[in-house]
């Protein structure tokens, strides 16, 4: 049997109820039987979908988490865009866009099924009205008790074509995708301590990664899916405590990166868009550091920002941002920081606490926990208005995204 060595947990439980969070300068479409939509201002683009029924209701919850849109009734008049989703076959949607009388794009995209076919024909339109990439055709892996103990899920962002991956029946953390979304990696306490697992999804099987003595944990790929970065438990003479290591795709050869003290413990290592750089939390606060990858003395981020700041993640599609979990006041919230202006913000506002952010493959939403007493829900966050979206209506947590 393995000793485990304690290992810091960052974040504390909240002890507030919450409701939804609407701003003050949330706007609507000012049509009757408009999907109300809070973004700021300015920022607001406002779009008619039209189509096949089934089609239609998906197009709408998909639209109305995004925090640039304004969706309107289908009978409203007055959209910038009139966006038409046809079903073609059971796994092809086509998309057309309008913009008044002048025709903008028509293109059919294929899926896995007519699910995903019209979310990637929904992205296909973002791109078309707004230039930004779109998100609304990500999977998304999860953890959730649906079944009365916590398991790996995945799905689509929006839920459907859900599928439980375990049924270890023990404490499971933070799932994490390969860069081709065919693997996940993730904690398990199936031997009553921490190690790290791999599911392999093409195969439908999960097998051991990582199980040295100690604590095996926070597990994530490289880039480019040739490493993988993690917290270990390293035995210096001073006793055992936890450092960040860097093994191959396969979990071997672990090399040592960190070097602290015994009561710097260390959490949710994560990779630089590029590979090249490692950002941390640590003890005391705790506080985000950043190394390079190869190895070297971490270098502080994120000073005086908070007192708090955990469980980072670094942006793909925006290098420069790394979204967090800051404390503020009583609560937790979503900060963004800015590497590049050396400055960081509150982005979140919900009347409870908002953890554990993952990017979405637009760089500017991300899929958060939303916790409250005794319960949490998954939701998306739009970083720019402060928008949140719960997309999730069981008791589920840590979200994990991949994109095609």
């Amino acid at each position: 049997m393995k000793k485990l060595f304690s290992l810091f947990v960052f974040h504390t439980v909240a002890t507030c109820l919450c409701a939804l969070f609407v701003p003050a300068n949330a706007q609507t479409a000012g049509a009757p039987g408009d999907i109300t939509v809070n973004v700021g201002p300015g920022d607001a683009l406002s779009v008619r979908i039209r189509g096949d029924a089934a089609l239609v209701a998906l197009a709408q919850k998909a639209f109305s988490t995004h925090g640039r849109y304004v969706v309107y009734a289908p009978s409203a008049s007055g959209a910038n865009f009139d966006l038409t989703f046809t079903g073609v076959s059971g796994t092809q949607v086509r998309v057309d866009v309008n913009k008044g009388a002048a025709a903008v794009m028509s293109q059919t995209l294929g899926g896995t099924s007519q699910a995903n076919a019209l979310y990637r024909a929904a992205d296909a339109a973002v791109r078309a009205t707004s230039g930004l990439n779109g998100f609304f055709a990500s999977r998304l892996a999860f953890i959730s008790n649906r079944t009365g103990a916590d398991e790996i899920y995945v799905g689509d962002l929006f839920l459907q074509n859900v599928e439980q991956l375990t049924s270890q029946r023990a404490r499971v953390l933070t799932p994490r995708w390969s860069p081709d979304g065919s693997r996940l990696l993730y904690t398990s306490f199936t031997n009553k301590v921490p190690d790290i697992y791999q599911i392999d999804l093409v195969q439908r099987r999960w097998q051991s990664f990582v199980s040295f003595n100690g604590t095996n944990m926070g597990a994530r790929f490289s880039p480019d899916g040739s490493r993988v970065v993690m917290v270990l438990t390293a035995n210096d003479r001073d006793g055992p405590h936890s450092e960040v290591f860097v093994s191959t795709a396969q979990g071997r050869q672990p090399a040592r990166l960190t070097r602290t003290p015994l009561d710097a413990a260390k959490s949710s290592p994560c990779f630089s868009p590029d590979g090249a750089r490692i950002v941390f939390a640590m003890k005391p606060g705790p506080q985000l550091y950043i190394m390079p990858a190869s190895g070297g003395a971490p270098t502080r981020i994120a000073g005086g920002f908070s007192s708090y700041c955990a469980e980072p993640d670094w942006s793909r599609a925006a290098p420069d941002k790394i979204a967090l979990t800051v404390r503020q006041g009583r609560s937790f919230q979503i900060g963004v920081w800015d590497m590049a202006g050396g400055q960081g913000r509150i982005v979140s506002k919900v009347n409870g606490d908002a953890i554990e952010p993952c990017w979405l493959a637009d760089g500017r939403h991300v899929v958060f926990t939303f916790r409250t007493a005794g319960n949490r829900k998954l939701g998306i966050l739009d970083t720019e208005t402060g928008k949140h979206t719960i997309i999730s209506s069981i008791y589920s947590e840590k979200g994990s995204v991949w994109g095609p």
